[in-house]
């Protein structure tokens, strides 16, 4: 509110006190993206690797969960995905040839008993007819004729399966299930690396919200990171002056840290919208005043731009004379 306050002042005091001058100064403060960054899981907090002030590159560890639970359910999805993909894999290769051998050697061998239970139905149906053999053992006979008929057709039947291979639903069904062990192995390996914090970009970590042995849940932020790029100090123009500027006009922005240091930088954002400002203020007279947001976006190598810093901004104008301050 302070800084509001300030900054406000000086707003009003350059707009109604330099109105009328040919210079254009304005006036604001340094501002730059701010990150909040949470774990993707809720587990123990194992570790907490960075410091308030610690600057920090792209993909750079910060913390990790605890992962002593997850492992085990990784190496158990491994080895059901190895093991539908060695049951796939078998039903593609089809019947082995030994197996179509076995089951041809099955039906040479019950064709021969079909055949050796043939010829002992027809000798006791001709002694049957000569009233030689009973009536019971033909009927014995015949079962077994019958038998080793039906013997023969189950071993060619169980040929053409082999020689003919899996059915093609069968094929399609291992692989859905290859590819749901696979789909379960890859979220597990995604919650290992989402056990791992690290940082999207470029930063200065502003705020270390989390110790080792807390819970970590993807609603409770872990650290506040400052972005190192892009800076820009946030400046008003008022609707008179608007004109005077345009976007990628060249600027530069001086802050009191830094005297006779002054930043490059260009006007990247001009506001469409306008408002009041300063908002503290609630007279009659500054209620009426308009002002236009600008954002100057500057060149800081040696990160010395620090965020809320006041800032003065002077727009090198159309005729290409800088706009200095009146002393």
């Amino acid at each position: 509110m302070l800084l509001a306050a300030v900054g406000g002042g000086a707003i009003w005091w350059y707009l109604y006190r330099h109105g009328g001058s040919d210079e254009l100064v304005l006036y604001g403060n340094v501002d730059f993206r701010q990150v909040s960054l949470a774990f993707n899981g809720s587990e123990r907090v194992a570790e907490v690797l960075a410091e308030e002030g610690d600057r920090v590159k792209k993909d750079q560890l910060l913390g990790r969960l605890d992962t002593s639970r997850l492992r085990p359910q990784v190496a158990q999805a491994e080895a059901q995905a190895a093991s539908q993909r060695a049951n796939l894999a078998r039903l593609k290769s089809g019947s082995r040839p030994e197996e179509i051998a076995q089951a041809r050697a099955n039906l040479d061998s019950a064709k021969a008993d079909a055949a050796n239970a043939r010829i002992q139905y027809e000798r006791q149906s001709d002694l049957a007819l000569r009233s030689v053999a009973s009536q019971r053992s033909l009927e014995i006979t015949e079962a077994t004729s019958r038998m080793a008929d039906a013997k023969v057709a189950a071993n060619q039947e169980a040929l053409d399966l082999l020689v003919a291979g899996p059915r093609i639903e069968d094929i399609q069904q291992g692989e859905a299930e290859l590819h749901a062990a696979e789909a379960n192995v890859m979220l597990l390996h995604q919650q290992l690396a989402d056990a791992e914090l690290k940082s999207p970009v470029d930063a200065v970590v502003r705020s270390r919200l989390i110790e080792p042995g807390e819970m970590a849940s993807p609603t409770r932020a872990a650290f506040s990171l400052a972005t190192i790029s892009p800076k820009w100090a946030r400046a008003y123009v008022s609707e008179t002056q608007l004109g005077r500027i345009r976007p990628g006009m060249k600027a530069s922005v001086s802050v009191d840290s830094a005297p006779g240091r002054p930043f490059q930088g260009w006007i990247g954002f001009i506001s469409p919208v306008a408002e009041f400002t300063p908002k503290t203020v609630q007279t009659e007279e500054l209620r009426s005043s308009l002002v236009y947001e600008v954002r100057v976006f500057v060149d800081d190598p040696d990160n010395l731009l620090r965020l809320g810093m006041p800032a003065t901004v002077r727009p090198i104008l159309d005729n290409g004379e800088t706009s200095t301050a009146r002393q």
